[in-house]
Parts: C-alpha cells; structure tokens; sequence
C-alpha cells in the first residue's frame, strides 16, 4: 500500500520545513517530486537531498506571481508528463502587529501569498487534472490560527481560515471528477519561521505543557500525511482539515 511509483507531487515551498517534510516522504514513497521555492539556493540543497531517493526538479517560483505559477506548473508537466498531486505549501508569516496599527499593505502582502498564491496554484492543478481525466489529490497547508483566536496576526489567521473554505469547496465541486481536497493543519513545529518564537522561554513555558506529547512538532512528522493524501488509498478522503498537532487541539 501506499506505493506512489510512477506518480508525480508538487510542493510549494518545498525547500524547507514542513515543506520539505512533505517532500521527503513523498520522494521515499516513490513519487516524482517538484519542489517550488523562491530561495534558489534552498531548492538546490532540497533536491541534493532528495535526489537520491527519487526523480527531484526544483523550480524556482514566487506564487504571489501568476505567471510564475503557470510556468513552473508547464515545466513540471514537461519534465514529468502529469502531476498527480498537488501541496500548496508555500506561505509566509508577519511581524506581530497591533491590529489597530496595520497597514492595508501588510494585509494585502499576506494575502498575496498565503491566499492569492494558493488560489492560483490550485486552480492551475484543477485545469490540468480536469484535462488527463485521471483526478488527483489537491492539499494546502492550513495552521491552527485558522480556528483560534491569533492576535498581532488576523492576517495570517484569515488566510489560513480562506484556505480552509476553498479546499471543502473545491471536495464538493470536483469530488465526481475524481479530485479530492484536504488541509493538513499543523500545531507548533520547529521551523525556520517559528524558530525565535520557540526559543523564546516565556512561550515555551506557557505553551509546550498544553501539547499532549509534549515536544514541538518536526518537519518528520508530517512525511506519512503527504504519502497517504497522495495515494490512491485515500482515494474516499476528501473536504477534511486534518490536525497534526500532537493533540493541542484537543487540549
């Protein structure tokens, strides 16, 4: 089960963090992988990585850019044929600012990226499933701001609360054209962009007792979600936001 030989996945920002914990398990499982990334020099050293493991392109792609999206996407098909499965991954945080003091253009900056660029990217893969017939697995990464309260950041909450609503719509619209849709919602992990956050005591003293298992999450821990949303056997999951937290949620 869950072999993916012959298949072909594309994570957005999969040069780093959960990104590239997608990427990896992707790669071991036997898929082609694309790995989009605006850092050119990241993208090197996650194919380095993964090269070993499968057939690795790395692209390097702004999806704030419609246009770059729809290049990197032409490329992809052109190396591999088909893309079976799609990550929009690629999103990115903000400084902590009063509500009361942001400015329009940090909204719209968020937007552009977090939201716009997924947009894009999933309907980019829409169109080129719906063309081969074949399905697919569309997969954005959400977080959990989406559902609590996130002060100095409604910005990034609203965005990953947007992407949320587009994958059910996106289950309801095309589930009959065999195209599933799922958000993988992460809890805290040890990333590049959490990284001053986590290291901080105050927060970790007042956060990592909530989390049942009590550790932060690892871009490891999310390699086994990305191999079964792009397999066939979870062919009859669709429209849900999947928590990989280590039961913050719940807590």
């Amino acid at each position: 089960m869950f072999d993916l030989t012959g298949k072909t996945a594309i994570v957005t920002g999969g040069n780093g963090g959960i990104g590239l914990g997608f990427a990896r398990g992707l790669a071991k499982a036997g898929a082609n992988v694309a790995i989009w990334g605006r850092n050119s020099q990241k993208n090197e050293s996650a194919r380095a990585e993964l090269a070993s493991l499968t057939d690795v392109l790395a692209l390097q792609c702004d999806v704030g850019d419609e246009a770059d999206i729809e290049h990197a996407f032409a490329e992809t098909v052109d190396r591999f044929g088909r893309v079976d499965s799609v990550f929009a991954n690629a999103g990115i945080g903000a400084p902590a600012t009063r509500f009361t003091e942001m400015t329009l253009d940090e909204w719209r900056n968020i937007f552009r990226v977090n939201m716009e660029g997924v947009f894009v990217t999933l309907r980019t893969a829409v169109r080129h499933m719906m063309e081969h017939g074949q399905g697919g697995s569309l997969v954005v990464t959400s977080s959990g701001s989406s559902i609590f309260g996130m002060p100095r950041g409604q910005h990034y909450a609203a965005t990953k609360a947007g992407v949320n609503a587009v994958i059910r719509g996106l289950a309801v619209e095309y589930g009959k054209h065999g195209i599933r849709a799922n958000a993988v919602m992460p809890g805290w992990i040890d990333t590049d962009m959490t990284a001053e956050l986590l290291a901080s005591e105050r927060f970790e003293r007042g956060v990592l007792p909530r989390i049942p298992r009590k550790r932060w999450g690892l871009p490891e821990d999310f390699e086994a979600i990305a191999v079964y949303l792009a397999a066939d056997e979870s062919a009859w999951h669709t429209g849900d936001v999947i928590n990989i937290d280590g039961g913050y949620a719940v807590a």
